[in-house]
């Protein structure tokens, strides 16, 4: 078995020579041939510059794919902890903290997401119209012969009032004014339902194809747990 390996390692050597030797000749026997550099930027010099032009939408929809899974999470793993399914996998103290750290986490995302847009060449927004609903003219929306605007980008502005909201009251009055806290986080409700029509109709890579059967599965699911608890809070 030595004596085969030693064999095809010394064939292997002996071509390589072989190749190295005769190449010089095959160069000057052709030396009708000539090698020309294309004037233009190079593969790597255009990848940067798509990246320095275009870092804005990767930024925004980045951000939006992040704040869309943490916000399932979120909605999951709270229905959870009230219906006890969260804790069949954390621990009641480990489950809160992994809770508030998502509600943080999508309450950053959401933000860097509307900033991201502020830089964005392609889609003209600015603070305005990311601040006051129905201000934007992107993608107006007719729905029965009515013309609602900017349907989609608003439900986006409101759902970040929302967001807002549900993450300051949890940060300040969860243990100070508890009853308001609880009356101000069902507003994640609604804020999922906003998120998901935002970026069903909105999101680049929910326009078409598998991505966009899974968000409305992801949706659906949502909703079932929705549904369950809401059953829960009326049977007891």
């Amino acid at each position: 078995m030595r004596k085969w390996i030693l064999l095809t390692i010394t064939v292997l050597l002996g071509l390589s020579l072989a190749v190295a030797v005769i190449q010089p000749s095959i160069a000057n026997a052709t030396g009708n041939i000539v090698v020309q550099n294309i004037p233009g930027p190079s593969v790597a010099q255009q990848l940067t510059t798509r990246a320095l032009t275009s870092w804005p939408w990767y930024l925004v929809r980045a951000s939006g794919i992040i704040a869309a899974i943490s916000l399932v999470i979120l909605m999951l793993s709270g229905i959870g902890s009230v219906t006890g399914h969260t804790f069949r996998f954390l621990e009641p103290i480990t489950a809160w903290a992994s809770h508030k750290a998502l509600g943080i986490v999508f309450g950053i995302s959401v933000l860097i997401h509307m900033i991201g847009l502020l830089f964005d060449h392609f889609v003209p927004f600015d603070i305005p119209s990311l601040l006051v609903p129905w201000l934007s003219n992107y993608k107006p929306v007719t729905i029965f012969g009515m013309q609602l605007g900017s349907l989609f980008v608003a439900l986006g502005v409101l759902a970040f009032y929302g967001v807002a909201l549900v993450v300051i009251s949890s940060l300040l009055w969860i243990e100070k004014k508890p009853f308001l806290w609880k009356i101000a986080h069902l507003l994640s409700y609604v804020v999922m339902i906003f998120v998901f029509i935002h970026a069903l109709y909105l999101g680049t890579d929910l326009s078409t194809g598998i991505w966009r059967w899974l968000w409305i599965a992801i949706g659906g699911g949502v909703a079932i747990a929705v549904v369950a608890r809401l059953w829960r809070a009326k049977t007891i």
